[in-house]
């Protein structure tokens, strides 16, 4: 185990003790406290790493877990992963102590919200050093789960259940949709490994799987990334605590499908369907996310569909870039779109900063104020001066104004689209113009709602008749992150050529392995002259401050879209339908009735198992190598039919329990036949025992309505015993007379020499099969457990019912 594993693994660990801090130290010290540690130790070992990583150098370290399926815990550190560790870290350190000062210490549940925030913290971080597909799929369905616990966090409110089920239901079905990917993307190369799959990648797209997992894969970024269809979830995950909301929503789990398309790029990236998927659904997401932002009145509800818009840019940067792949590393068009790769990953920085400080101001607000609601805010620049300030420079960045790093990405965007429009590939020379104007129009509107945050927020009348809170600034606790991410916002601004060299570069070339030596990044700088971005910039800005001053001239427009075809009104149609039909059909067989319930079962048995071997020949007897069979099996195999005839023809419940007990008594002589005494002696123990507990169980059931003179005939009953008898009877002997494989009992025979035990069965159970019966004893203590628990939950209910009265 390496010092990478540990850092994967210290947040698992921590979580452990983290109840135990809770319950030691609360109300005299706020858990987060302790909490803090954790993310920032990582963060101070990641950011050691730069100066080597940044060299071009790689980590490696193998932890193996299931070597024989070639599926290993193996840890690798690049560029790209790097960059995004650092995010998680960072911008997690700065969000324990916002969530220090925002969430009470008395009165929130502190031992849940860490110990779900820390298994998400150790979730993306497996997610983004993992190089085992299988392994980094396992992470992935962490994030969902533990991101679900996040967002129910006030689990008592029906709108954070609701959120927290939405957001489950949607990035758990890309997530299985990404495994069904992963499996065939495994078929095709014969490896688990990212780096594996890179190494045979030219040999790989022309298998007919290569779409299908491609497209698969996708399905599962696109969820957790909030692409556009399944970017649903997102506005309703606001129902989190801000914290979660500044954390998931912004920095962290939104991104992990944006580095899923980064890191599959060289495996996908250069063919048709890749770039039109990745960059088509991206453009449509950037202009749904800033359409959508203008309407809302919460202002958490505005972040959430900016970061689905600004997650929709991001990934359309890295469609338009994998058109480089095309082109090979000689040609000129290789540098000029791989630029747009090279923007999406700045791009990707700036927005973790801009947008998590404006979610931690509007947590502010709404900490201080009561509201999110902008109708009800106004007038608050002079009270909160800060919170301005800061909403200013997140506000601004995010609108592609300078002096603040949005505005160096937003040029780069600009570039990249319109560098789009003149490719001569993927029918991009047909229709690549719209790419810049959809893209032009979504700035537009980004604007628009940057404005609305900014002056609708801070500007007008004080409006403090509608809040139930004297308004006043955040304490320094509150602000301390903000500031910090609102100071990276211009710092980025005026150094960007050093981040440049330390870690985008470094994650440019690990997204672009094959074309990193040969395409050389410009330099960064505001000024590029007086060229088509800088107008197009200009532009944005015109038409956005005109369309906000008019905004209630406008506005009704977004009422002529009919609700009903909203694609949130979609998802709770579908959901209600689903719902009520899978009740119906359940209705439909769940009867209540046993019976009912084995004819399912049975039938599936002789139709299905029967059938399926019937047609593929699957019944194949032969009984050359079998046993003579000696006066003694057919004297017991007589004694057992006859018992078995008693059970079915007894007319009292103890004569029927006797003739099942005789069976069994039967039973333990075939082991004496076959030489395993202490088998025989197992069954008999078993048989005496459970014989006398059915015995005591039915003494104490009521005596029967009517005494059974005699059993009725039923047909149904006849013909599904005999089927089943039939099917079980002939797979025993089919299983007799094959043999694929050499018997593995010669090995067991070694027993003594292998394990050191005269006993081959308990040398089975203890030590060939050891994790199995370690496994069915916990299965049994589990349940054990809770048996126990429910006896004293129902007598701790009695004593209270008894207390009340």
């Amino acid at each position: 185990m390496s010092w990478l594993h540990m850092i994967i693994l210290f947040p698992f660990l921590f979580a452990i003790i983290v109840p135990f801090i809770y319950k030691k130290f609360t109300p005299r010290i706020h858990t987060g406290w302790f909490v803090l540690l954790v993310p920032f130790i990582i963060f101070i070992y990641l950011f050691t790493l730069i100066p080597k990583i940044s060299k071009g150098h790689t980590l490696y370290a193998v932890a193996r877990w299931l070597p024989s399926y070639d599926i290993n815990f193996t840890a690798y550190v690049d560029g790209l992963s790097l960059l995004f560790g650092l995010l998680i870290v960072g911008i997690g350190t700065l969000v324990i102590i916002y969530s220090i000062y925002y969430l009470s210490k008395n009165r929130e549940a502190l031992h849940n919200f860490y110990v779900y925030l820390l298994l998400f913290m150790g979730a993306m971080l497996g997610l983004v050093f993992s190089d085992n597909i299988f392994v980094l799929y396992v992470f992935w369905e962490i994030t969902s789960v533990s991101s679900f616990l996040l967002i129910s966090y006030w689990y008592t409110r029906e709108r954070s259940r609701y959120g927290a089920q939405k957001s489950m239901l949607i990035t758990v079905f890309g997530g299985l949709s990404m495994l069904a990917g992963f499996i065939m993307l495994s078929m095709i190369t014969d490896t688990n490994s990212i780096r594996g799959i890179f190494e045979v990648v030219e040999n790989i797209h022309t298998d007919a799987l290569f779409i299908p997992a491609m497209v698969l894969v996708l399905i599962g970024a696109f969820t957790k990334s909030a692409q556009f269809p399944f970017s649903i979830w997102l506005p309703d995950a606001m129902e989190a605590p801000t914290p979660i909301s500044a954390y998931l929503h912004s920095a962290t789990m939104v991104k992990a499908g944006i580095y899923l398309v980064a890191r599959l790029t060289p495996v996908f990236g250069g063919t048709y369907e890749w770039f039109w998927l990745v960059s088509g659904i991206g453009i449509v997401t950037l202009l749904y996310g800033s359409l959508n932002a203008v309407k809302q009145t919460d202002l958490k509800a505005l972040l959430a569909y900016s970061t689905i818009s600004q997650l929709g840019l991001i990934m359309s940067l890295f469609g338009l870039g994998s058109a480089s792949m095309y082109y090979g590393n000689s040609s000129a068009e290789t540098s000029l779109y791989a630029a747009a790769i090279f923007a999406a990953i700045f791009h990707l920085v700036n927005h973790s900063t801009f947008k998590g400080c404006l979610f931690m101001v509007v947590g502010i607000i709404d900490h201080e104020t009561g509201t999110r609601d902008i109708r009800r805010l106004g007038g608050l620049m002079s009270i909160m001066p800060v919170s301005f300030t800061l909403t200013v420079i997140g506000s601004f960045s995010m609108a592609g104004l300078p002096p603040f790093n949005g505005f160096l990405s937003k040029e780069m965007f600009f570039t990249a689209v319109k560098n789009a429009a003149a490719m001569n590939i993927f029918s991009m020379q047909n229709i690549g113009i719209v790419i810049p104007i959809i893209a032009w129009i979504a700035s537009v509107f980004t604007f628009v709602y940057c404005m609305i945050l900014v002056f609708k927020t801070f500007r007008g009348k004080n409006k403090q008749e509608k809040l139930d809170k004297n308004i006043h600034e955040g304490s320094i606790g509150l602000l301390i992150s903000p500031i910090i991410l609102g100071s990276l916002v211009i710092i980025f601004f005026f150094f960007p050529n050093t981040v440049a060299k330390y870690l985008l570069k470094p994650a440019f070339a690990a997204v672009l392995p094959t074309l990193a030596d040969t395409i050389k990044v410009k330099e960064i700088s505001a000024w590029h002259g007086w060229n088509a971005e800088l107008f197009m910039t200009i532009g944005v800005a015109v038409l956005g401050t005109l369309l906000y001053v008019y905004l209630k001239k406008w506005y009704r427009v977004y009422r002529l879209y009919p609700q009903a075809m909203t694609l949130n009104n979609l998802y709770n149609f579908g959901l209600d339908y689903m719902e009520n039909n899978s009740k119906k059909i359940t209705d439909f067989y769940m009867t209540g009735s046993i019976r009912h319930y084995l004819v399912y079962i049975f039938s599936f048995i002789i139709l299905v198992v029967g059938g399926s071997l019937w047609m593929f020949g699957g019944f194949t007897i032969d009984t050359s190598r079998d046993s003579p069979i000696s006066i003694y099996d057919i004297g017991i195999v007589t004694a057992v039919v006859i018992s078995a005839f008693a059970v079915l023809f007894s007319k009292t419940r103890l004569t029927a329990i006797v003739a099942v007990g005789a069976l069994g008594f039967l039973v333990s002589f075939f082991f004496v036949l076959f030489r395993a005494p202490d088998l025989a002696l197992t069954q008999l123990v078993v048989e005496t025992v459970t014989t006398a507990l059915f015995l005591l169980c039915f003494y104490h059931l009521p005596a029967l309505k009517k005494e059974v003179s005699h059993i009725p005939f039923k047909l149904v009953n006849a013909v599904i015993s005999i089927g089943v008898g039939t099917v079980i009877t002939f797979i025993a002997l089919s299983a007799n007379g094959t043999r694929m494989f050499y018997s593995i009992s010669s090995f067991y025979e070694n027993s003594y020499k292998l394990a050191g035990a005269q006993n081959i069965v308990n040398a089975i159970l203890v030590d060939f099969r050891g994790i199995d019966t370690m496994l069915e004893i916990l299965v049994l203590s589990i349940a054990g457990l809770g048996v126990y628990t429910l006896i004293k939950l129902k007598i701790a209910g009695r004593d209270k019912n008894e207390g009340a009265e």
